[in-house]
């Protein structure tokens, strides 16, 4: 492999680990029944809180809808990171021949 080649593949695994830093850094925050579940966690899956409005709900019976309006908000947030994961590093893995180095 000649020195140039070397130089961008490893400009290439440096913007690649930078942009995975960024993604683990970032908080996403997933939404479900119109705001009434809000859901934070890292680009690493890790949750940070669950806010749950309380005028979203009338009575101690709407248990059922507050579980799965909060599965909704945890979904959403997953979404959203993976889709920062593809845009950020899809490009990567779509480089066939590590870009034309070879």
């Amino acid at each position: 492999m000649n020195q140039r080649a070397m130089m961008q593949l490893k400009k290439m695994q440096k913007d690649m680990m930078d942009a995975q830093k960024r993604i683990a850094e970032t908080v996403f925050t997933g939404t479900a029944g119109g705001g009434m579940v809000e859901v934070k966690m890292t680009g690493e899956h890790e949750v940070k809180s669950v806010k749950i409005d309380p005028e979203a709900f009338e009575s101690k019976d709407d248990i059922e809808m507050i579980e799965d309006t909060i599965v909704a908000a945890f979904n959403d947030a997953i979404k959203q990171i993976e889709a920062e994961t593809e845009k950020s590093l899809g490009g990567f893995g779509s480089m066939g021949g590590l870009g034309g180095l070879f």
